[in-house]
């Protein structure tokens, strides 16, 4: 018996996949049909969502200034400097360096995320994050670049750069996340040099031209049984061959002084820098992804009392379960309290 026909009980679950921010052509047989996105349901999919979020940017940019709406139109990213008061940031960074907090890390070749969830506990800790993940102004910018309402997920991520492992980082690949805008933010709590293992965005690629629409149809025909497992899972890496077909394109590594926020859009392409050293860059990071498919320019979730704030560790949870239930590790291994500056432990 066929492994499709064995899971014939899933398929409704598959099918309502569809309607959604699903995305493994891997995991998802209806997603990853060869027949089915041969008659264009993933080429489908990508317009209808960029046809949404732009229907609801219209809405969510009202409390975007105009400058910051025009940045984003014409790159997929903004840049604010300064985004903190000086002594807020200072006590926020002074903290992050002493003070031992609950972590997991995630390790992808030669590179460990460490990720520290802003939640109740830190801010009953350090009141002043709350200046990060409370900010309407940095929300509604987070809101704006993803085309989507709702509450980001904030937490303080580490990533440690380790060259003598030679093993390669998939994140240093040119790519999108998925097959629609999402957005995430960075808040750099160090200067971030060229050579720091800085974040490299493809300005203008976030728009949906129909060069990126032929391209995107093109991958789905066999993104199904791709070797990169990454791009099977619908996160589509891009070489720089392919990426000049699309258009007059440019990497554009992106070193900026602390206390600069970024916001990007990462339907866009974009990757992390290669390290040729040993490096750490700590932030503090937002990420926000939400049914692409909806027309309201809010989330029913953010409705929800005590979901606020706890978001990353309600999912923590429910992705312990699962890997203990599937009897393997979580994908996030706890390692106990540490600073966010502090060494690797896997």
């Amino acid at each position: 018996m066929s492994r499709a026909v064995a899971q014939w009980w899933r398929y409704p679950a598959f099918a309502l996949g569809i309607f959604g921010s699903e995305k493994s052509f891997r995991k998802n047989p209806l997603l990853g049909h060869p027949r089915l996105n041969e008659l264009g349901l993933h080429r489908e999919r990508v317009r209808l969502a960029a046809r949404m979020a732009s229907y609801r940017r219209k809405v969510l940019g009202v409390s975007v200034s105009a400058e910051e709406r025009a940045a984003f139109d014409r790159d997929g990213f903004i840049i604010r400097e300064n985004a903190l008061p000086a002594d807020v940031f200072q006590r926020i960074r002074d903290f992050l360096q002493n003070e031992p907090l609950p972590a997991r890390e995630m390790r992808q070749g030669q590179a460990v995320t460490r990720m520290i969830p802003i939640n109740p506990q830190l801010l009953a800790k350090m009141p002043d994050m709350a200046r990060f993940s409370r900010d309407p102004s940095i929300a509604g910018l987070i809101r704006y670049v993803g085309g989507a309402g709702g509450d980001p997920v904030y937490f303080v991520q580490t990533v440690i750069a380790e060259p003598a492992v030679k093993q390669a980082d998939p994140q240093t690949a040119l790519h999108a996340d998925t097959f629609h805008s999402t957005s995430k933010a960075w808040l750099f709590l160090q200067d971030v040099g060229p050579d720091d293992g800085p974040f490299v965005f493809v300005p203008g690629s976030h728009k949906l031209t129909e060069k990126r629409l032929d391209w995107e149809y093109r991958q789905s025909l066999l993104a199904n049984s791709d070797k990169r497992s990454h791009h099977a899972d619908g996160s589509f890496r891009i070489t720089p061959a392919e990426l000049s077909e699309l258009g007059d394109f440019a990497p554009q590594k992106v070193a900026v002084p602390a206390n600069t926020l970024v916001v990007a859009d990462t339907y866009a392409f974009h990757s992390r820098a290669v390290s040729d050293r040993h490096t750490t860059r700590v932030e503090l990071h937002a990420y926000h992804r939400a049914n692409p498919f909806t027309p309201l320019p809010f989330s029913p979730t953010s409705l929800i009392p005590g979901i606020r704030d706890r978001q990353l560790d309600l999912y923590l949870m429910f992705a312990d379960r699962k890997a203990k239930k599937a009897g393997r590790q979580p994908v996030w291994k706890d390692v106990g309290a540490c600073t966010a500056f502090s060494e690797p432990h896997i």
